[in-house]
């Protein structure tokens, strides 16, 4: 079900419409699927990754780990409200500067209890013969977002799925995709850690 999502219907949102109409759902708790495809993303605003879109790994690193706050409020927020993230990253190789970027970041939030699984592109392969699967987020059972981006990688807003069918067949594809992935710092450890600093092109 994953593979056939778009084209359903669906009602869309802006990126300030999605944000508002998730938080409202997020309140209600339960668990918080997010499965992640796209290996490359912008996000101007965010300290770190302009650092390490202007080549400052250095920099990039430290404002990452001064949000370590941030990742741990984050968990705490779940537990606040009753929900339970779990978080699927699809990582290709060789791994793209965004990615090895995103990974310090990942690491902090499953430092701090999030649980974050990472599967291989050859791991869902099968489920990509005609294109790469959405990015998908499904919330409490109730509502499934499919996150849309610009061509440039930035969030532009999402279709909201609210067929109960599709969101419990997504769902438990969800949970097989996560039980067939890593454990995100063991992962994070082998693949990301021994990397040099990336090159980032411009």
């Amino acid at each position: 079900m994953l593979d056939r999502l778009r084209g359903l219907a669906a009602t869309a949102f802006d990126h300030a419409g999605y944000l508002a109409d998730f938080w409202r759902e997020y309140e209600a708790g339960g668990v918080l699927w997010k499965l992640e495809r796209i290996q490359s993303f912008q996000e101007p605003g965010d300290a770190s990754w302009e650092a390490f879109a202007a080549g400052d790994w250095a920099r990039a690193l430290e404002l990452n780990e001064a949000d370590r706050a941030q990742a741990e409020n984050m968990v705490a927020k779940d537990r606040e409200v009753g929900m339970e993230t779990r978080r699927i990253r699809v990582v290709e190789r060789p791994v793209t500067p965004y990615l090895q970027w995103e990974m310090q970041f990942l690491r902090l939030l499953a430092e701090a209890g999030q649980s974050l699984r990472v599967l291989t592109a050859a791991q869902v392969e099968h489920w990509e013969r005609e294109r790469t699967l959405p990015e998908v987020v499904l919330l409490g059972g109730r509502v499934l977002y499919l996150v849309r981006y610009d061509p440039g990688g930035q969030a532009s807003g999402a279709d909201r799925i609210d067929d109960h069918d599709v969101i419990a067949a997504c769902a438990a594809e969800l949970d097989s995709l996560f039980q067939a992935g890593e454990p995100l710092l063991d992962y994070y450890h082998r693949e990301i850690a021994p990397l040099p600093p990336p090159t980032v092109r411009t």
